[in-house]
């Protein structure tokens, strides 16, 4: 995967870095954790990690010992395609970032949007300045407080042709089509995901808006999924049992 090898070269200029990595692709892998058998690391001749395991699997190892030294940051990716909203939802590259979060860093997951694959130097180039703004840490602790987890989307285009960095906020697509059901050999039922529907909440100021303008679409989701606003309404909604 292009992407995971070229951005730790990048990285590694501006600060010290190594990569813990599935052994394969893991897209849809979500958040999900491997318990019930051990995982399997061996280091590559380029000095890194490889594991069988999922993404959530190998921020694990990587902060809770792996390495030795607890890491300062997660960077995530680069994934070979798109991550708007509900895509985090299923994707390994955001559930790396997330995980590392709840593990109490900052982090950060990389997108480059398109099926050419052609331009992972420019989401690298953008991935190394905003990896430098956090080390920044006056200016870390002055504007992100709360170490936010960066979801970061760049359209495969060369950076001349690149709009600025856009902040945004997670987009909404309509519920997915219905499932398609095909046969296989000897007549068995095959059945298939339904393919997501058209774009609901893709306004300015949405990641699917910032991506189709050929922005880069930074945006900030908090590990903290309650909804404060509404404890003291629910609570009185519910009552007493007795």
């Amino acid at each position: 995967m292009a992407g995971t090898r070229i951005l730790p070269d990048a990285l590694s200029a501006i600060t010290d870095f190594n990569v813990v990595a599935s052994d394969r692709n893991k897209n849809c892998s979500s958040n999900s954790l491997t318990l019930l058998r051990p995982l399997r690391v061996h280091k590559t001749t380029e000095g890194y990690y490889s594991e069988d395991g999922t993404p959530t699997d190998f921020d694990h190892l990587a902060i809770s010992g792996l390495l030795g030294n607890r890491p300062e940051m997660v960077v995530s990716g680069i994934n070979n395609d798109s991550n708007p909203r509900h895509d985090v939802l299923y994707s390994g590259t955001f559930a790396a970032a997330i995980e590392g979060r709840y593990l109490g860093l900052p982090t950060i997951a990389v997108s480059l949007t398109g099926k050419r694959e052609e331009n992972y130097h420019v989401a690298t180039q953008i991935s190394q300045y905003i990896v430098e703004k956090l080390l920044d840490q006056q200016v870390s602790n002055e504007l992100i407080p709360n170490d936010p987890i960066w979801n970061i989307n760049v359209f495969d285009l060369t950076l001349v042709n690149l709009q600025p960095i856009k902040v945004t906020r997670l987009g909404f697509r309509h519920k997915a089509k219905k499932m398609e059901i095909q046969k296989g050999p000897y007549d068995s039922p095959i059945d298939w995901v339904g393919q997501p529907r058209e774009l609901h909440d893709a306004g300015a100021g949405a990641d699917f808006h910032a991506i189709e303008q050929n922005q880069v679409s930074d945006t900030w989701s908090l590990d903290d999924l309650t909804r404060h606003e509404s404890i003291d309404s629910l609570q009185h909604w519910l009552g007493n049992l007795q």
